[in-house]
């Protein structure tokens, strides 16, 4: 029986990074608690933004968050009011309770090429399952369009539930080029996400090859 791992777990360490940084000194757990409620605030307030991740520095009282996004103009706002709303309810949800509140920061980066992320090529196709949009036409268009992307060597889409309201689950995914997920040094970004249809919950996962690291 072969056991899966995660692609980026796998790859920590060597050619990847933690999506949170710093010092933690020794409340660690209560300060991964509130990495984890800000992450899911993010997801809750800006998920359908185009965000493709969401990375947390910290210093002994100052937290940087770190947004990548493919539409960083509804995100900032005009004259970079929506980052100051966008603080302002942080705070006022998690760091309300705290005697001393932590220093905030939020940056945001833009990501330019939208179908060499997997993270965003998984949100446009759930967007587009939720719609009704057939099954087979997605993963056709999500495998063209990233194929047809400068920089990556491989890709695989896949999907599973019950498909097209079928009262049988089952599985299905397209592969083109190359795709070595047993290489450490293999650069993959993978992402998983699923959609909420009417006939149930659709899983679907994307893995980009984006060639070697050294």
């Amino acid at each position: 029986m072969s056991h899966k791992v995660h692609p980026k777990a796998f790859r920590i360490r060597d050619i990847a990074d933690w999506q949170a940084r710093g010092f933690y000194g020794k409340k660690i757990a209560p300060k991964l608690r509130e990495d984890f409620e800000i992450r899911e605030f993010l997801k809750n307030k800006i998920g359908k933004l185009g965000v493709e991740k969401n990375e947390i520095e910290r210093s002994s009282n100052k937290i940087n968050i770190i947004i990548s996004s493919a539409r960083p103009g509804l995100l900032i706002g005009r004259g970079g009011e929506g980052i100051e709303i966008l603080k302002k309810a942080l705070e006022k949800k998690i760091f309300s309770n705290y005697a001393k509140k932590p220093e905030i920061k939020i940056e945001i980066k833009e990501v330019r090429s939208i179908w060499a992320s997997a993270p965003l090529v998984v949100q446009w196709m759930v967007s587009q399952i939720e719609k009704r949009v057939s099954f087979r036409r997605v993963l056709k268009q999500a495998r063209d369009k990233v194929t047809a992307t400068k920089g990556v060597e491989g890709v695989r889409v896949e999907i599973a539930g019950r498909l097209d309201g079928n009262e049988i689950a089952r599985r299905e995914w397209l592969k083109a080029g190359k795709l070595p997920r047993q290489t450490i040094r293999a650069d993959i970004d993978y992402a998983n996400e699923q959609a909420f249809c009417t006939y149930g919950t659709i899983g679907i996962k994307v893995w980009i090859y984006k060639g070697l690291k050294f």
